[in-house]
């Protein structure tokens, strides 16, 4: 009985220093070893020039923006269903609810009408686990459906944990490309009243000319998609399949083809809508697509080197909306430029909007600093809803909106992407959204971290249990701050 106990004490001793052991190798290889290797900020100087985003003559696509969360689901749906020979969808998180299921059906129904539909979706994030396993397999198992996990949880591999996919793309045909900063979850497009509503923006790009234009906003869009899609990080979901599994995956075709008849009926303001596209689009003189490489570790960060060139190119204004901004000393020091204008506003939650509490905590250690900055912070105030857009206006002329945050993680780490417009229409809708939500439902940080006064809005007090949550978090994610 003494030899038992004794061996059993050794095992597990042994087993708690294996795991300890692999604890240290995860956190050297998918942090420390990322936070040692940041490009310091002289290093991202170099960058191509801007000259690329402009046109001095109309382009063949046509641009609209969709600001309303209805809305959004509504357009999503139409491009699903006007699909006639390809469907490409990217996404970063899905979550449980409706609009997941919505989102599944729609591409089932495309698909069962001939078009071919590919889904990447991040290995991480894409929730097909567990009891919805069996989507996947519906999937891989459809004829015309193919089904990727852009870069699937590996704990050997810890250095890959963080190359996560955060574009959010959607393209159809040769004729239509979305971009947008939405995950799918029923906050993102909830109707109004929901708590916990999530506000975002979405850029359609429409090139009637099809085919015949090459250099369309569209076709930037694809083969990007081409790229990540036939990329070695991007693996089938069910490489094989039992039989038991091709069972399964026919019943579960058969119930998504009902769900989708059931949410016709209770849903149907989302279904078979018509747009006047020549009507609900701006004309514009340019779209240029543009994207982080793909890679793990830290990436040279080629988004973030467009927006600095076209910041310190702004002669008068920049307005920039991120829902999280983490300001890295490459962020600072190109908000403090000297050839920056002399009108920078940037707009983030507040710690009463926000859904992300540890991002924000990493935010909060450097928001005085950043209120005394050249740039003027503004914060939205609200309980019950948060702000989750990713744009950027230059001036009077240019326009960048996507999936990129103003945060090392965006900057560094996960494929990001972005439409610069080149459009005083796109500009002027996107400018007059953005002054909307600064002096209406926002305020002004001072340096001492206060607010300044605004008769238009009323501080949001977040509850005691937030702010207590928010010192922990500061802590915690201290050692991690390149990771947020």
């Amino acid at each position: 009985m003494y030899r038992n106990d004794t061996m059993w004490k050794k095992i597990l001793a042994a087993g708690t220093a294996l795991a300890g052991i692999f604890l240290i190798y995860l956190w050297i290889g998918g942090a420390l070893i990322l936070q040692l290797t940041v490009p310091v900020a002289e290093e991202t100087s170099d960058r191509a020039g801007t000259e690329r985003f402009y046109s001095q003559e109309l382009s063949s696509d046509r641009v609209a923006l969709i600001h309303e969360r209805v809305e959004s689901k509504k357009m999503r749906t139409h491009l699903k269903e006007t699909a006639d020979e390809s469907l490409d969808v990217t996404m970063f998180k899905i979550t449980d609810g409706t609009a997941d299921l919505l989102f599944y059906t729609s591409l089932l129904e495309a698909a069962d009408r001939g078009v071919h539909v590919r889904v990447l979706v991040d290995g991480m994030f894409h929730n097909l686990r567990g009891d919805k396993s069996d989507i996947a397999e519906a999937f891989m198992y459809h004829p015309n459906i193919e089904l990727k996990f852009f870069e699937p949880v590996n704990l050997w591999k810890p250095w890959s944990l963080n190359n996560r996919l955060h574009d959010k793309l959607i393209i159809a045909d040769d004729r239509f490309g979305m971009i947008s900063g939405r995950n799918i979850g029923d906050r993102y497009f909830a109707p109004t009243g929901f708590d916990g509503a999530t506000d975002d923006r979405d850029a359609v790009v429409y090139n009637p000319s099809g085919a015949s234009y090459e250099n369309s906003g569209v076709f930037q869009m694809q083969d990007y998609f081409n790229l990540v899609w036939n990329h070695e990080y991007a693996q089938e979901a069910v490489p094989e399949m039992s039989g038991t599994q091709r069972e399964t995956a026919e019943d579960r075709l058969q119930e998504l083809r009902r769900q989708y008849a059931q949410f016709q009926e209770e849903y149907g303001l989302l279904y078979n809508n018509d747009y006047e596209w020549e009507n609900s689009t701006y004309e514009v003189n340019n779209v240029t697509f543009v994207h982080n490489p793909l890679g793990r570790m830290n990436k040279d960060p080629w988004v973030w080197k467009d927006l600095i060139g076209l910041m310190e190119e702004a002669e008068e204004s920049v307005i920039m909306q991120s829902s999280f901004i983490i300001p890295s000393d490459t962020l600072t020091n190109h908000i403090n430029a000297e050839n920056l204008p002399a009108d920078v506003q940037m707009i983030t939650n507040s710690l009463a909007a926000t859904p992300n509490l540890p991002t924000f905590s990493r935010y909060a250690s450097y928001r005085e600093d950043l209120a005394a900055s050249q740039a003027d912070v503004y914060e939205y105030q609200e309980t019950r809803k948060s702000i989750h857009g990713k744009s950027y206006v230059f001036d009077n002329r240019l326009s960048a909106i996507g999936s990129f945050n103003l945060d090392p993680r965006s900057v560094h780490l996960s494929t990001e992407s972005m439409l610069v417009i080149d459009s005083e229409d796109v500009n002027k809708e996107l400018r007059a959204e953005k002054v909307l939500l600064i002096h209406e439902e926002s305020l002004r940080v001072k340096e001492d971290g206060s607010y300044e006064d605004n008769d238009n809005v009323e501080k949001e007090e977040p509850p005691v249990t937030r702010e207590a949550g928010r010192r922990i978090w500061t802590a915690i994610t201290f050692f991690f701050e390149h990771l947020f």
